[in-house]
């Protein structure tokens, strides 16, 4: 990535510039980007052939100001991150919230080390709950964050496993990945099993996601609309007609 589409791309997020590959700026880039891009899957629904190339993927979040999912979000990110002079390692994760089986490797995330030597674990690619910050690598250490605590642990099949602590104080897996590092042809598999396999979750309906100021979480999942807060839950279930004007209003995707 150039320095002038880095500049442009931090414009789309509404991040300022700043030196040094710091933690804390690390911070501020993942909470801009997940307050600025949404996660959606409408090419794939629309029969739209996803390209990883970072040309494309520029173009279309920050040129064009769509979304994405995790292949091209955390893709992109990526770029920007080894711009602004990160050192990015990617990973692909298997995704284990709510799962009974082993599930495909099918998540990318990135493995972020900055200038001083600290290494975080970094993530814009994931329509649910998600740390708003990047999660320090090292097993065992605790991110408190405003929408939960997370946590890696060690796991012997599973590797690096992401952790969200529940209600009741245990913590439950949200996603783990060894530290193979993964070239680009190594997601090209993954993502066309996304986009095109019978059993993916992906080609089914619109999975749209964006976060907001407060603790705000906007979701569309097919024809529902939720809205997450602090103080709850509201539903709304959506006409074709809403549901295209929520699309457009809340997430900014303009077809």
């Amino acid at each position: 990535m150039t320095a002038e589409q880095a500049k442009k791309y931090l414009e789309r997020i509404g991040a300022e510039y700043r030196t040094g590959a710091t933690a804390e700026y690390l911070a501020h880039l993942q909470y801009a980007h997940l307050t600025s891009v949404p996660y959606e899957n409408m090419d794939i629904l629309r029969g739209v052939e996803l390209s990883l190339d970072g040309g494309d993927l520029f173009d279309k979040i920050v040129t064009r100001r769509r979304g994405g999912y995790c292949f091209e979000l955390n893709k992109l990110f990526g770029l920007l991150l080894g711009a602004l002079g990160y050192t990015v390692t990617n990973y692909v994760a298997r995704y284990l919230r709510g799962e009974t089986g082993i599930p495909h490797r099918r998540h990318q995330v990135l493995g972020v080390k900055c200038a001083d030597g600290q290494e975080f674990l970094a993530d814009v690619g994931v329509g649910a709950v998600i740390p708003l910050f990047p999660v320090p690598f090292a097993p065992g250490t605790l991110s408190e964050q405003e929408n939960g605590v997370y946590a890696i642990r060690e796991d012997g099949i599973f590797g690096r496993v992401l952790t969200e602590r529940m209600e009741d104080g245990s913590f439950r897996d949200v996603y783990g990945f060894t530290l193979d590092e993964q070239l680009a042809p190594d997601f090209d598999y993954p993502s066309f099993w996304c986009q095109h396999a019978p059993d993916s979750p992906f080609n089914k309906k619109p999975m749209l996601s964006i976060r907001a100021e407060g603790n705000l979480r906007h979701t569309l999942d097919g024809e529902l609309y939720r809205i997450f807060s602090p103080e709850g839950v509201s539903e709304t279930l959506l006409s074709t007609e809403d549901a295209q004007r929520v699309i457009s209003e809340v997430f900014g995707i303009r077809l």
